[in-house]
């Protein structure tokens, strides 16, 4: 089997590099020296945030949709998109996939099928490039619950691969196809699938990956010890910045606890939900949002209002002056970084703690959660 390109190495290698410190996301600290040492190759290069080239920002985009940080992800990825730069080939696919992907973790489905045409034109092309499509296209179907084509796509992704060498790391086309198998009753393909993307990628040493895998066989294999595997891809994931696939082990974790004998395991399950919660409300997941609501409510908990909520809840001069009385200043601050009176500040916030359901400023950064920084 051929081994895979330059290019396909650089993508599947240098994220969990680049991800074991999230400050080389965030800042030009990104070391462009690893990444174009893979690009340079197939003619692309990727380079810090000032560089023109959107080759850079995708590689970006998808580096942080795997991080979990879905909001800048998609700030990125639709920036490339806008400016049109990128139309065909290996860096469009990419693109269109992490967007696909992003837009599903948030409930943004009528967003998502959109981007279908953009992949259709991409699914002839051979190699990974197709593969992404395929892939991508593989994920719409199933968010609209068509079992047999997303079937079907998944498996075109892995028949793309036949010729340019299977990246499991990179495409884990076999995890949808389980999934798709097992909506379609074939819970016999669905186990093998699953167990071969988990053999496939534990030589990799890649923890997103292993994790990923983990989470699958948990979740298909019958005769599997689904709780020990979950624990497994917790640990595997514990040095990786990787929010949302941590927050759905987590979730997956709460849900499997929930049905222990005599309920033993609520107050792990509790701790998992309200972290899962905070997340995938700080990010707008809401899918996985409803998911976790849902087991708090069979625990007998109340959601809590997520950032989004509560910001949406207050008028602009309020959300000024309670996420400055949030970050720790005193009345006569704000009113001063807003040049408005102390009374008009204090008048601002006894709204925002009626509106918010909260007795003083000492609760604020709870009620607000991470916005408020």
């Amino acid at each position: 089997m051929p081994a895979p390109d330059e290019l396909t190495l650089a993508l599947v290698d240098l994220p969990h590099a680049l991800l074991a410190d999230t400050r080389l996301i965030d800042t030009e600290l990104i070391n462009t020296e690893l990444i174009d040492t893979g690009l340079t190759a197939a003619g692309l290069t990727a380079t810090g945030r000032t560089d023109p080239d959107p080759c850079g920002a995708v590689i970006r985009g998808w580096q942080l949709a795997r991080a979990g940080r879905t909001t800048e992800a998609l700030a990125e990825l639709d920036a490339v998109r806008a400016t049109g730069r990128v139309s065909g080939g290996l860096e469009h696919a990419l693109l269109l996939a992490a967007t696909v992907d992003c837009r599903l973790a948030r409930g943004d489905l009528g967003e998502a099928l959109a981007l279908g045409e953009d992949l259709a034109r991409l699914r002839v092309q051979p190699g990974l490039t197709g593969a992404l499509a395929h892939h991508a296209h593989g994920e719409l179907a199933a968010a609209v619950s068509d079992a047999e084509q997303a079937a079907t796509h998944f498996a075109l992704a892995g028949h793309c691969l036949e010729s340019h060498g299977d990246v499991p790391a990179l495409v884990p086309w076999r995890v949808g196809a389980a999934l798709a198998a097992v909506r379609l009753g074939d819970r016999a393909r669905a186990t093998r699938l699953a167990g071969e993307q988990l053999d496939l990628v534990q030589p990799t040493g890649s923890p997103y990956s292993v994790a990923l895998a983990l989470r699958t066989v948990a979740t298909i294999d019958a005769a599997a010890d689904s709780i020990a595997l979950l624990r497994r891809a917790r640990g595997t994931l514990a040095a990786l910045p990787a929010g949302r696939l941590a927050a759905q082990v987590d979730t997956d974790l709460a849900g499997l606890l929930l049905l222990t004998p005599r309920g033993e395991g609520s107050t792990e399950a509790l701790a998992l939900l309200r972290s899962a919660e905070e997340y995938a409300g700080r990010q707008e997941l809401w899918p996985l949002h409803g998911r976790v609501r849902r087991l708090l409510d069979r625990l007998g908990e109340s959601p809590r209002r997520v950032e989004v909520e509560a910001l949406a809840a207050l008028t602009v001069s309020e959300r000024r002056v309670a996420l400055r009385a949030a970050d720790g200043l005193s009345n006569r601050e704000i009113a001063e970084e807003l040049v408005v009176t102390v009374k008009a500040v204090e008048w601002h916030l006894s709204r925002v703690y009626r509106k918010l359901g909260i007795s003083s400023r000492t609760r604020l950064a709870a009620a607000l959660g991470a916005m408020a920084r």
